[in-house]
C-alpha cells in the first residue's frame, strides 16, 4: 500500500514520549524516521510494562511509540559522531527532538546551525515552555505533569470540590505530539512551495492551554475562575455519567433542548422540560444540583445494559464508562483494527494501538515493530552514507556507535 509520507526522511533525536509521538505519527504515515539514541537507549526503555525481566528492549512502553522506526545508537560525546549525525541530516528533510533549548545550542545542532548545512531542514523542537521564551522560563525541566499544572488544565480536573487532579494519560506530552505533527506537515506544504525550511517551536504549556476551551472563555469573558466538577461538563446539561443498578455508570449526553426533551420521555419523566427550572440548557445548568435529585434515583432503577437499549432505541447520545478490558475486547476497536499484533524481536507476538488516521489510499498503519537497540546502526551507515564494513568496525572499537541489543 503506499504511504503518504513515503521519501520524507526524519533524523529523530527524541526521548520518552512527547516527540516520539510527533515521530511515531509520521512513521506510521510512511515517512522514514531514524531513531538517534544514546549508548544507554531512550530512557523510555527503562518503563515498564515489561515483556519479561527488565530489559531495554523488552519495554513495553518503548515498544508501543517507536514502531515503524529504524534505530541507530551514536555516541554524541565525540565529535566524530557529531560529525556523523550531521552527514545524515544533510540528507534529511525533518529533524525531531525534546531538549532543553541549550542542550542544542551548546552542541551547535540547534536550527540556526543546522539550516547553514540544509537550507530546506525543518526543525522541529517540542519543550515545556517552547524555545521563543522568557529568559527565566527557557531552562525549566518539564515533564507531562508539569504542564498539566502550569497550563490551568488541572485546576479544572478531579471531583468537584476535590483536589486539582491529572488527566488520566499524559495529555500534555502526547497533544504536543500531534500539534508538532501537523506543524512539521505545514511546513513540509510550505517547503514545497519556496524550497525553505524552518523552525516549529512547540511549547507543552501552550499546546494544552489551547485545549481549554471554555475556561479560558468563561474567565475573559465573565472574570470566573473555573474549578473541577469531576464528570460534568461546566454549561450543558445533564452532561454526564449516572451510577445505574449495576453499580457501573452510563454517560448521558444530552446536548440540546430537543434531545432533552426525548430523554426525558425514555426515562418516565415527560413533565420536565416543561418545568420553568429545565425548559433551556442554561436554565437546566443554573439548577444543576436539583435536577439531579431527580435524575439519579431513575437512573439507579435500571442496568447500564438496560439503559444502553433505551437510549439506543430512541438514538440519543450515550456511553458505559469502559475499563481496558473492556475497550480492548469491544467489537467496534476490533472492527477499526485499532488493536494490532505485532511481532517485536525479542518479546515475541504483542498488541498495541494502532494509527488513528484512517485515508481511502494511504492510512496510516503499524508495518513494522520497535528498533532493538542501535538495531539498523550497521544498515543506516552503509546505505545512508556509503560507509564499508572496514570503517563501521574501526567506529565501534572507538565507541563511536555501537550494537547494544
Amino acid at each position: 500500500m503506499p504511504r503518504s509520507l513515503e521519501g520524507i526522511r526524519v533524523i529523530d533525536l527524541s526521548h520518552v514520549l512527547a516527540a516520539p509521538t510527533t515521530t511515531m505519527i509520521l512513521a506510521d504515515l510512511g515517512a522514514e524516521v531514524i531513531h538517534v539514541e544514546p549508548p544507554h537507549g531512550d530512557d523510555a526503555r527503562e518503563f515498564g510494562p515489561f515483556a519479561g525481566k527488565v530489559d531495554k528492549n523488552l519495554s513495553g512502553y518503548f515498544i508501543s511509540l517507536n514502531r515503524n522506526k529504524k534505530g541507530i545508537v551514536l555516541n554524541l560525546k565525540h565529535q566524530k559522531a557529531k560529525d556523523i549525525l550531521i552527514e545524515m541530516i544533510k540528507k534529511a528533510d525533518v529533524v525531531v527532538e525534546n531538549f532543553r533549548p541549550t542542550t542544542m545550542r551548546k552542541m551547535k545542532l540547534h536550527f540556526e546551525d543546522l539550516k547553514k548545512i540544509n537550507p530546506g531542514i525543518i526543525y522541529c523542537s517540542i519543550c515545556g515552555f517552547g524555545h521563543d521564551s522568557l529568559p527565566e522560563y527557557a531552562e525549566r525541566p518539564s515533564y507531562d505533569m508539569v504542564a498539566q499544572a502550569y497550563s490551568g488544565l488541572m485546576s479544572i480536573t478531579g471531583p468537584e470540590g476535590g483536589p486539582p487532579c491529572r488527566v488520566g494519560s499524559s495529555v500534555g506530552d502526547i497533544i504536543s505530539g500531534m500539534q508538532a505533527t501537523i506543524g512539521i506537515l505545514a511546513a513540509l506544504r510550505y517547503r514545497e512551495k519556496t524550497g525553505r525550511g524552518q523552525h516549529v517551536d512547540i511549547s507543552m504549556i501552550d499546546s494544552l492551554f489551547s485545549t481549554l476551551e471554555n475556561a479560558v472563555a468563561r474567565f475573559t469573558m465573565h472574570g470566573e475562575i473555573p474549578g473541577p466538577l469531576g464528570g460534568i461538563h461546566p454549561s450543558i446539561t445533564p452532561f454526564q455519567g449516572y451510577r445505574t443498578k449495576d453499580g457501573s455508570y452510563i454517560i448521558a449526553a444530552i446536548g440540546t433542548d430537543a434531545l432533552f426533551v426525548r430523554y426525558a420521555k425514555v426515562i418516565g419523566r415527560p413533565d420536565l422540560p416543561e418545568d420553568e427550572r429545565f425548559k433551556t440548557n442554561p436554565l437546566r445548568t443554573k439548577n444543576r444540583k436539583i435536577l439531579n435529585e431527580i435524575l439519579d434515583p431513575i437512573m439507579a432503577t435500571k442496568t447500564t445494559e438496560e439503559w444502553e437499549v433505551i437510549f439506543e432505541k430512541e438514538g440519543l447520545p450515550y456511553s458505559p464508562i469502559n475499563n481496558m478490558k473492556q475497550i480492548c475486547e469491544d467489537p467496534h476497536i476490533a472492527y477499526r483494527k485499532m488493536l494490532v499484533e505485532i511481532d517485536q524481536p525479542r518479546v515475541g507476538k504483542m498488541h498495541i494501538a494502532s494509527s488513528p488516521i484512517r485515508m481511502t489510499e494511504t492510512p496510516g498503519q503499524v508495518y513494522a515493530p520497535a528498533p532493538l537497540l542501535g538495531q539498523h546502526t550497521d544498515e543506516v551507515l552503509k546505505s545512508l552514507l556509503g560507509y564499508s564494513d572496514e570503517t563501521i568496525a574501526q567506529l565501534k572499537k572507538e565507541g563511536i556507535i555501537n550494537n547494544s541489543y
